[in-house]
């Protein structure tokens, strides 16, 4: 047995306090903040972090003072390094071993984005006192949600009637608007382009009835009013219908800025299908870029095989692009008016994207969005990093007209670009991935 040499052992702890010190610089934070502004109020920093007051991206001036405080030390030092390395020829140490640290970058893991979720609906006055005080302005590309006619529906024993048929017509019986009755037997119309509605039809099966509306509460003190709603409570002697299968799409902006969301969507998709999928579940991914790219819409349709949306995920690369606005119109008209939706299935369809459609599509757009009120497609438009205000007010307009949520990013993952505070009241932020099973749990039958 090798006995230990008290003196070579204590030369090298004395080492390796030595190399200790250099390998945190001679410098004190004071002389290298000069070079990286200071952090307000860090945390202490974990084993192999920066040090305390260096701001992580300034590694430029930290390698800087750590190179010249090395370089110091160790033409101060060199008996004690060949007294450390004699120490570990007799074996009385063994050689120091480099610390690691962990390189962290922005790949987002499950349930790493940060998200919030509006529902204009739900705060219809806060909605209406922006429109009013002109805070926001509608249309947007083609789509004004701010005349709204809320539908109630009941059965007739006074329980909500969902999966109903609803139609706002005018005084001259023309068809204005449709949609179908949630669970909650409520439904949205709306009027758009100067249109007037005087009546809501509900249909059922066999059962139907018309009923008027009221006239608008909503005065101004000059001119029409800005923001409208006019509530009808309309009962149906029918039975309640429950629809066992859900339909679920993801609508992709595949263009270069959308990396993050698309990693984020290629981990997580699994399991958010794990969580609300069963076997009457089915899933569609649509991906979309612009004129002049690979390709403007792709996608495969509807399947229940979990395991082919997630090899459509995977083979998808963000890429394309070059302008702000993308192929939203195409996009819509090819997920609302030629997917195969089911009429006996629950319908939601996000669209992640971060960019507006492009002008002069007004017509394409407005006549998507009826198709997917008509269907009973909920839309919740997701809105990911360097979005802007018209894409904020355009997915708001989208979700209001198909009674959807509006969902956005937030900068608290630390994850991708700027994300754009909404023009909301509070809201609490949560997982991305939490908000996306709510919704469609909550729409779900």
């Amino acid at each position: 047995m090798k006995q230990f040499n008290h003196r070579a052992m204590i030369a090298a702890l004395a080492a390796m306090v030595m190399l200790t010190s250099t390998a945190c610089g001679s410098k004190t934070n004071e002389e290298v903040n000069t070079k990286a502004p200071a952090i307000a109020d860090a945390a202490p920093a974990a084993e192999g972090a920066p040090e305390a007051g260096l701001s992580p991206e300034a590694p430029e001036a930290k390698a800087d003072a750590d190179y010249a405080g090395a370089a110091e030390d160790d033409a101060a030092a060199p008996p004690a390094i060949y007294a450390e390395r004699e120490a570990m020829a007799d074996g009385v140490v063994e050689p120091p071993i480099e610390p690691v640290t962990e390189v962290v970058t922005a790949n987002p893991e499950i349930g790493v984005l940060t998200a919030g979720e509006w529902r204009d609906h739900d705060n219809w006055g806060f909605f209406s006192n922006l429109v009013k005080a002109g805070t926001i302005g509608f249309p947007s590309f083609g789509i004004d949600p701010c005349h709204r006619v809320s539908v109630d529906l009941k059965d007739a024993s006074d329980q909500p009637l969902a999966n109903a048929n609803v139609t706002l017509l005018d005084k001259d019986g023309k068809e204005l608007w449709k949609s179908v009755t949630d669970k909650s037997g409520k439904a949205y119309l709306f009027e758009m382009n100067g249109t007037h509605g005087t009546s809501v039809k509900a249909v059922t099966g066999a059962a139907e009835v018309i009923v008027d509306v009221p006239a608008s509460t909503d005065g101004t003190q000059g001119g029409a009013a800005a923001c409208t709603d006019r509530a009808v409570a309309v009962k149906l002697d029918s039975a309640a219908t429950v629809l066992s299968k859900t339909q679920i799409m993801f609508i992709v902006d595949t263009t270069g800025s959308m990396s993050d969301e698309m990693l984020y969507l290629q981990k997580d998709f699994t399991s958010i299908a794990d969580e609300v999928g069963d076997a009457n579940t089915q899933y569609a991914a649509l991906f979309y870029k612009d004129e002049g790219d690979i390709y403007v819409t792709r996608g495969e349709g509807f399947t229940s095989d979990v395991n082919a949306v997630k090899k459509q995920l995977n083979a998808e690369v963000a890429d394309g692009g070059g302008d702000t606005p993308e192929a939203v119109a195409e996009a819509f008209t090819e997920a609302f008016a030629k997917e195969n939706w089911q009429d006996d299935a629950v319908k939601v369809a996000f669209l992640i994207y971060d960019a507006p459609p492009h002008d002069g599509k007004d017509v394409e757009l407005e006549n998507a969005i009826r198709a997917a009120s008509e269907k009973g497609i909920h839309l919740v438009p997701v809105v990911s990093s360097n979005g802007s205000r018209e894409t904020e007010l355009f997915g708001r307009a989208c979700a209001i007209c198909t009674n959807g949520s509006y969902v956005f990013l937030t900068d608290d993952s630390g994850v991708g670009g700027s994300h754009l505070e909404p023009i909301i009241g509070d809201y609490e932020v949560e997982k991305l991935h939490d908000i996306i099973v709510r919704i469609v749990r909550n729409y779900k039958q």
